[in-house]
């Protein structure tokens, strides 16, 4: 291997242990969750501290290596798939401490490798909460978090990453230390670089820390699930839930062959025959929850529900939830290829939305399976197929492209929470403009003059 001289370097400064250089290890950071094409990186680096962080950049930058930063790999664009197989991976999973939770000011402080779900463990502890709750929250960490402005299932009420980052530091291309943001709830010190660094997918620099905001739990909760014959139906009672201007907590949505999929494996109990169900959480002061539950129950009625179950305990709650939380893994079992896309659309949008990804899969003759936030106009249509046959992933291709043109011909986007990688480049423009991703180019140039971090993600370089 070419870069045994740079491998001897790291081990000497991070431990052995902390370097990863065989064929079987750096297969293991050849891929993330994405449907793309896997590329085995030169070597793996693992600092154990904020100092041996900034080291390892600095020294990859002298060297004029290309690097790719990993949290956990769940990521779903590609964003952490090596650029080529000269590239070195920079892990942040060892950095996993909780620095501080401030119960009177309201924020924590956490390294980047700290597990999304730890963290907001470790805050419920304190009476407080942290909302952002993406689907991969048991394995996934903050700093990929950030990277990826990652949402979940209570996007809908308590919006997703980037509303709780009160300051950010991190390491710019070059190894320099960058800080930006605060402890307080007002800071206009510089440019607002925090916000610049997220969803910014590892392109702009890598993080050593974040301040978070936390807030106080709700007081009571109510969740009900809502079955439906027809799926308009249900994409309808979205929509008209949201004109009747309640924010449930929650708002997911699955079709038929996601509940049933999903209830072989759980037998949680879920509807089978249904043509589609809503799971819904109203949260917040007792009384307003009653009302909200009320104008919610009143519009699943107005658009033919045929039933509205209320979990009898938390139990029962919490098994509803889980099923929602499984309908990915669930669907990746059954076919040997899963596209997972996360085209979103306003809310209003929703059954219109939903009528086009149905009738895009008939078309095609696609196996799909549809669930998502629907409350915030983040669907999940899921193609199951196998790569390995031509003709069907040819079909899959063709159908995501007719499913990006109806999403943002209904002023919606790409991607409300997966990031774009290398996985839906080839779409910016048509969202965005040609100068937009000309004026992205300028700026990754000059923050990253020698084109080192993810080079060919996002827009390039």
């Amino acid at each position: 291997m070419a870069h045994q001289t740079l491998i001897k370097d790291f081990e000497a400064l991070l431990g052995a242990e902390n370097v990863f250089s065989s064929e079987a290890d750096r297969i293991s950071y050849a891929y993330d969750a994405a449907v793309l094409q896997p590329v085995i990186p030169a070597f793996v680096v693992r600092p154990t501290t904020k100092e041996l962080l900034g080291n390892c950049v600095k020294k990859l930058y002298d060297n004029g290596i290309t690097m790719t930063v990993r949290g956990a790999g769940t990521n779903l664009s590609g964003g952490t798939i090596p650029d080529t197989s000269e590239t070195v991976v920079v892990l942040t999973t060892a950095l996993t401490k909780i620095l501080e939770i401030n119960a009177d000011d309201l924020y924590a402080v956490v390294e980047p490798g700290v597990i999304t779900a730890h963290f907001a463990a470790a805050v419920a502890q304190k009476n407080l909460f942290y909302p952002p709750d993406p689907g991969s929250q048991s394995v996934s960490t903050i700093g990929g978090n950030i990277a990826e402005n990652a949402g979940g299932l209570r996007g809908l009420k308590y919006g997703v990453t980037k509303d709780y980052v009160m300051g950010v530091e991190f390491f710019d291309a070059t190894g320099e230390i960058v800080k930006s943001g605060s402890r307080t709830v007002k800071c206009v010190t510089g440019y607002n670089l925090a916000g610049l660094m997220i969803q910014s997918e590892g392109t702009l620099g890598i993080f050593s820390e974040a301040v978070l905001k936390l807030v106080p739990p709700p007081k009571a909760s109510k969740a009900l699930m809502a079955v439906f014959a027809d799926v308009q139906n249900a994409a309808d009672a979205v929509a008209g839930i949201i004109a009747a201007h309640v924010v449930p907590c929650t708002l997911e949505f699955l079709d038929n062959n996601t509940i049933v999929r999903v209830d072989d494996f759980t037998r949680a109990g879920l509807p089978r025959e249904a043509g589609a169900i809503l799971l819904i959480e109203l949260d917040g002061h007792p009384a307003q929850v009653a009302d909200d539950a009320a104008a919610v129950e009143k519009v699943l009625q107005a658009n033919h529900a045929t039933a509205v179950h209320v979990p009898k305990d938390a139990e029962e709650k919490l098994k509803l939830w889980e099923a929602r939380r499984l309908a990915l893994p669930v669907l990746a079992r059954c076919r040997p290829t899963t596209v997972l896309e996360d085209a979103t659309v306003p809310r209003s949008q929703i059954p219109a939305m939903v009528k086009a990804v149905n009738d895009i899969a008939a078309k095609y003759k696609l196996d799909v399976g549809t669930f998502g936030h629907a409350g915030d106009g983040n669907l999940h249509p899921t193609f199951l197929c196998d790569r390995r046959d031509a003709d069907e992933f040819k079909r899959v291709e063709e159908a995501i492209d007719e499913m990006f043109d109806t999403a943002i011909k209904l002023k919606g986007t790409l991607s409300g929470e997966h990031g774009i990688g290398t996985a839906k480049a080839k779409w910016m423009e048509k969202e965005t403009s040609r100068g937009t991703i000309l004026f992205s180019q300028r700026l990754r140039r000059a923050l990253d003059p020698k084109g080192l971090l993810n080079p060919t993600k996002l827009v390039g370089i």
